[in-house]
Formats: structure tokens, sequence, C-alpha cells
């Protein structure tokens, strides 16, 4: 069983009965995360009929229900807890991931989940604070990273010098086999750019 998410016997109990007026043979539950690794990470439980489940995914035979996982956001499960507290009005299921947001990386990662990691522990806390945000649009096929920057850095004109030339020496650091950054409005063809 993966060791990254705990789910409790009053979850298993809740979820199971759940499960089962769904009147489905083989139903199971399939947690994921949208847009892991970032500050808008959300955990998802769903519903998971027989099919539904990606190939891919991990799937995990609990005692009283079969759950399926998001091979994509295992890593961000880790220490995952899914909870169920009963109350007056029939109770909560919560579920706390701790590292939905910032992944436990290391070197084995994906090269995108470690550039996210700098991106987010160390790069965008510090432009916060001038409403700006960087994030991660794809890693090309040379290892090189395309990144948006959003919110204050769009705009100033020293966005390219200061902001990249920051952030590439720190991803560089951190991560010794990127290529190098892109800017996503940067094509590198300027013969059409136009300037003001």
């Amino acid at each position: 069983m993966s060791e990254s998410i705990q789910i409790t016997d009053s979850a298993q109990d809740y979820l199971a009965e759940l499960l089962a007026k769904q009147n489905v043979e083989g139903i199971a539950v399939r947690i994921f995360i949208t847009q892991p690794g970032t500050p808008y990470a959300e955990t998802c439980l769903a519903y998971c009929r027989p099919g539904e489940e990606e190939p891919t995914d991990e799937r995990l035979e609990l005692d009283k229900i079969v759950v399926y996982l998001d091979k994509n956001s295992i890593a961000f499960l880790e220490e995952a807890v899914v909870d169920f507290n009963a109350d007056r009005m029939g109770g909560q299921l919560t579920i706390k991931a701790p590292n939905a947001k910032m992944p436990k990386v290391n070197e084995d990662s994906p090269l995108a989940d470690r550039v996210n990691y700098v991106l987010y522990s160390e790069i965008n806390p510090g432009l916060a604070a001038h409403g700006g945000e960087i994030k991660l649009v794809e890693l090309t096929d040379e290892q090189v990273a395309v990144l948006a920057f959003g919110g204050g850095c769009q705009g100033c004109a020293a966005v390219d010098l200061t902001l990249k030339e920051g952030v590439e020496k720190t991803l560089m650091e951190r991560i010794p086999e990127l290529a190098g950054i892109r800017d996503v409005t940067d094509h590198s063809d300027t013969t059409n750019a136009y300037y003001q």
C-alpha cells in the first residue's frame, strides 16, 4: 500500500456508506490533485465507477473500500489524511494534504516538479511583495524551462534583465540539468515584434 495517504476508519466507513448508496457494483473512490505543486492545488475525491480509473492509477485495497490514486498526485499526497468527523449535522469529510502545494522533491523527482518547487519555495515568495508571480509553462525537449511572468512583473521594462537573470541564476544553481530558461513571450524571433 502506498505510504502516501492515510484514510481513517471513520472516513472509510463514511465513504463505504456513500459508495453503497450509488448501487454500482465495484464502485471505488479516486483521489487526485488538480494543479499539484502550485498555490492553487486542490485535493479532490470523486466516485470512480469500474473503468473510470486511469491505467496508471495506484490501487489501494483498504478494509472497506477501494481507492485509486492518480499517479501524478501521489508525490503530493504524502502525509495526506482523509478523515471524517461526525457531528450533529451528520459530519464532514476532511482532506488534509500538507504537500499538495509544495511537493517533497528529491533528485529523482521529475524535472518539472523540481522547477516548480524552486519557483514556489524560493522565487515567488520574493516576488509576492511586488504582486508578481512566475509559473512554469512547459519544459522543452532541450530541458529549457519556459516561464510565464505574471502579475506585477509584466509591463515592467526591467523584468527582462533583473528578473530573468535572478530567476535563471537561482534555477540553474538548484537544478544543474536545466539548459536554461525562456520567457513564454520570448519566441526568439523578434523580426515582427512591435516595440513602443
